[in-house]
């Protein structure tokens, strides 16, 4: 789809993605670990099988044929009223071009959606974590695999437009620093964390208690942004005590008890952050909620309002403020931006489009539509200069 126009506001797409190749999370696997992580025939269908076990997180996990940008705009906007099936939904698969797998053509595809700059989060990256929660040196080892594949693939900032995010994974404080030193040093102005409880030796813990210190103090160190982009982060455990099932989670195949709580990772996450401490011990993080709505902020701003009224002892300072202060969130275009701005602030509303995924847009900068109404100064910075800000580059237009 082309262009609606190209904006006279800096465009700075918070959410897009690649599509990993089938080498991404094994080509710079140690010796030791080969086999967890293999690709298999599945009744003539390439499967992933992580550990031995095959997993269906991701259909098609080669991605050499996807589903279409922007497939679900429709069923996002207008809903499902005739109770179409998934397939009728997404309706026909297309071939992965160059720009979805690496970054040469990926910016000349930005050039023509007359985007100037993007975060490219991985996809297949949200499987690993979860299948890997009792094998913290596995998960670290994997992980670092993948940067290396990213870096070697996307680099962490090319040309100063694309910003390649690779992951952190916090099981072992110690490797978590180690591997942020090392993409630090390769240009990463952003990285990804889970948002979820890090499983390591003791077991999950959160990651806002003072254990964790060392790892935010790096981060602040070095001014990086942490993007917390909805992964798996193991919630089904407990959704298939009430489904009376051990399924893995299965985002290409919801369910209507499933998605009623689908937000509550992300939620508990930046609720342990400020409620264990972290973003008051740590008041320059900045942490950027990605592809997880906005439906839970007020919500949870309101619990937090009212359990500080009942047990102020038990927090540092205003819980609501550290939010505010340290908190930006990219909603769902199909949300009440407006009201969300008033809410947190237009300084901490974030863009994002999820391109090329089917429930993004596929006309990214069309998002501005969705923001008919607000000032200019707020529109332009929700379009870019809040991250430009956020990330360290200039409020500025590539011509």
């Amino acid at each position: 789809m082309p262009p609606t126009r190209f904006l006279d506001v800096p465009v700075f797409d918070a959410d897009n993605h690649m599509y990993e190749t089938k080498e991404a999370l094994t080509k710079f696997l140690p010796d030791r670990y080969r086999g967890a992580i293999d690709y298999v025939d599945v009744r003539g269908r390439t499967k992933i099988a992580v550990r031995g076990r095959i997993s269906e997180y991701i259909p098609n996990p080669t991605f050499d044929v996807v589903a279409r940008p922007g497939a679900q705009e429709d069923y996002f906007r207008h809903g499902n009223p005739d109770g179409k099936s998934r397939r009728e939904i997404f309706g026909e698969p297309m071939r992965a071009i160059d720009a979805f797998r690496e970054p040469a053509s990926r910016l000349a595809l930005m050039d023509e959606q007359g985007i100037d700059r993007a975060l490219m989060f991985p996809t297949l990256a949200s499987l690993i974590e979860e299948r890997m929660r009792d094998a913290p040196e596995l998960a670290h080892a994997v992980v670092h695999a993948l940067n290396e594949w990213m870096y070697e693939t996307w680099q962490f900032d090319y040309e100063g437009r694309i910003f390649a995010t690779p992951v952190i994974t916090l099981p072992i404080v110690e490797r978590a620093i180690e591997e942020l030193e090392w993409v630090v040093e390769r240009g990463a102005r952003v990285v990804l964390i889970r948002p979820a409880p890090p499983s390591g030796p003791r077991g999950p813990r959160s990651f806002g208690f003072p254990e964790f210190d060392p790892f935010w103090e790096k981060v602040v160190e070095h001014d990086l942004l942490v993007g917390m982009h909805s992964s798996d982060s193991g919630y089904d455990r407990y959704t298939n005590d009430w489904m009376g099932s051990d399924s893995e989670m299965l985002p290409f195949q919801p369910q209507a008890f499933r998605m009623l709580s689908q937000w509550r990772p992300v939620e508990d996450a930046v609720a342990a952050l400020i409620c264990h401490g972290a973003l008051s011990r740590h008041p320059d993080l900045k942490v950027a909620v990605i592809e997880n709505g906005s439906s839970w902020v007020a919500p949870l701003l309101g619990n937090l309002a009212d359990t500080y009224k009942k047990m102020p002892q038990d927090f540092i300072e205003d819980p609501v403020a550290v939010f505010k202060r340290n908190i930006y969130v990219s909603p769902f275009w199909e949300e009440d931006l407006g009201a969300l701005a008033e809410l947190i602030g237009t300084g901490h509303v974030l863009f994002g489009s999820d391109y090329p995924h089917p429930e993004g847009l596929a006309d990214p900068a069309s998002y501005v539509d969705e923001l008919a109404g607000l000032p200019d100064d707020a529109i332009r910075k929700i379009m870019g200069g809040n991250l430009a800000s956020l990330v360290g580059v200039e409020d500025t237009v590539v011509a």
